[in-house]
């Protein structure tokens, strides 16, 4: 389909000329297509590689802007996946006095702020680039960090105020740049790249619970959370030093950043599904997170393994934020998606709930981990495929402000069956909730699967030409 200026015009030659003309002028967003791309292509449309500006795909320069975001997600995620060493400290030290739903929302916080603030952080990224969220962002972290390891022991609001509110809105500040500017970079290789970079995070997530663990022991909590505090500002200076942008950025009117969600979304069957899937899982995905320590301990599984059952999860994580995306590329998305979440929630309710010896919660903390960590980076590809190319962006801010209440409320409501004294009985409650809203999830995206598959069948049902396409899989979705 072509603009309506190309329509006007006569004969091949001039189209032509007109298209070189217009593209040599037309600017490129971070994403590597040109804003005339988008209107001549439209939505269900790719352009071709030819009408995408050139990108290194590789060098010393695009690694070290890649290795620049890897340690951005180490020090940011890295501390926000360590909450579960927090909570499990806080109940039987610093905040005593606080119920464990209270004691979840400070970390609930952390993950509501990343995800309801990413869109309007993407925006903002497409207009400035790196240059003031990643200092802005960093700044954040590291001085919550430190104001956290001087906090009263009784003090509630210090917490949320420290890890809650400000450690929440750095992480959210630095963490769509982070993956954003992969794509000045990358193109052919970004799905590696993005690869190396979600492992990072993973990788702090294995580093740091063991450090505040070791440390809390040793140290006591101020400096145990100081040297959290110390390695993130190493971490984040190289940050701030290597990653750049080298597109050109799309400044914006500040009216334009009010439309950072796109609800026209919702007018689609499937992508209320996958929305409703996404609400579910993310009420129930970081229970194990934040609460498995706490369970071993009460099953008498000795404290030295115990403390390591949150880096076991992180660790498993690392190739399950990889892997998925491969086999998604060659099987289709969610023919990977609807059996992840699935067995997630099975062997939350198989596993988890009857465990009660060392083996059993070591196999399921590892298990989990490979499971659960493919539905965080399939599900954007799944937003993707269902949603024009020129509305992507906001129709994904439109559902992680969906799952950013669920976040806000998913562990503060596990952590409610706590209340009291946690006994047998009431971790089995919560370990049936959970299992239960995440195989929730589950039918929900095994709707939005009958509904592509129904759609599928009708198209080769009402083609003309009887072979299907060439690379067509009829279940490839």
């Amino acid at each position: 389909m072509l603009s309506p200026e190309e329509n006007e015009e006569k004969g091949g030659e001039a189209t032509s000329r007109l298209e070189s003309k217009k593209a040599e002028k037309t600017s490129t967003s971070p994403l590597g297509q040109s804003e005339a791309d988008e209107k001549a292509l439209g939505p269900q449309q790719t352009p071709t590689s030819d009408a995408l500006p050139d990108v290194p795909d590789g060098g010393w320069r695009a690694w070290l802007v890649a290795i620049g975001a890897a340690t951005t997600l180490f020090a940011s995620f890295g501390i926000a996946n360590s909450y579960g060493v927090f909570q499990n400290y806080y109940n039987s030290n610093r905040l005593t006095h606080e119920t464990d739903s209270v004691v979840a929302l400070i970390g609930a916080i952390q993950l509501f702020l990343l995800y309801g603030f990413g869109p309007l952080v993407g925006k903002i990224f497409d207009s400035y680039g790196v240059g003031v969220l990643m200092p802005l962002g960093s700044f954040c972290i590291i001085f919550s960090t430190f104001m956290l390891s001087i906090t009263q022991a009784d003090q509630t609001y210090q917490y949320f105020l420290t890890q809650g509110l400000l450690f929440g809105l750095g992480n959210a500040m630095v963490f769509t740049p982070a993956l954003a500017v992969l794509t000045h970079w990358f193109r052919k290789k970004r799905a590696y790249a993005l690869g190396v970079v979600a492992a990072g995070s993973s990788l702090g997530g294995v580093i740091f619970p063991i450090i505040l663990q070791r440390l809390l022991a040793e140290k006591g909590f101020g400096w145990a959370v100081r040297a959290c505090a110390f390695i993130a500002l190493g971490c984040l200076t190289f940050s701030c030093l290597t990653m750049k942008t080298r597109l050109p950025l799309r400044p914006q009117p500040m009216s334009s950043f009010l439309k950072f969600i796109d609800v026209g979304g919702f007018k689609d069957i499937r992508f209320c599904l996958a929305t409703a899937s996404a609400f579910c899982v993310f009420y129930g995905l970081f229970n194990p997170f934040f609460f498995i320590q706490q369970y071993a301990q009460l099953q008498g599984v000795n404290s030295n393994l115990a403390q390591y059952l949150l880096p076991i999860i992180n660790a498993c994580g690392i190739p399950a934020r990889i892997i998925p995306g491969i086999m998604a590329d060659r099987v289709g998305v969610l023919n990977m998606l609807v059996p992840l979440i699935t067995a997630s929630g099975v062997l939350v309710l198989a596993l988890w709930l009857p465990s009660k010896g060392e083996g059993a919660i070591v196999a399921f903390a590892a298990l989990y981990g490979l499971l659960s960590g493919g539905f965080v980076s399939l599900l954007p590809a799944y937003i993707a495929r269902i949603s024009p190319q020129s509305h992507y962006g906001a129709r994904l801010g439109a559902v992680y402000s969906v799952v950013a209440i669920a976040n806000l409320v998913g562990t503060p409501t596990a952590g409610a069956f706590l209340k009291g004294e946690p006994t047998q009985q009431k971790f089995s409650h919560l370990i049936g909730f959970t299992g239960a809203i995440v195989l929730a999830g589950a039918l929900c995206a095994a709707g939005a699967y009958a509904i592509e598959v129904r759609d599928a069948m009708r198209r080769r049902r009402d083609s003309t030409n009887p072979q299907p396409e060439r690379g067509f899989r009829l279940l490839k979705i």
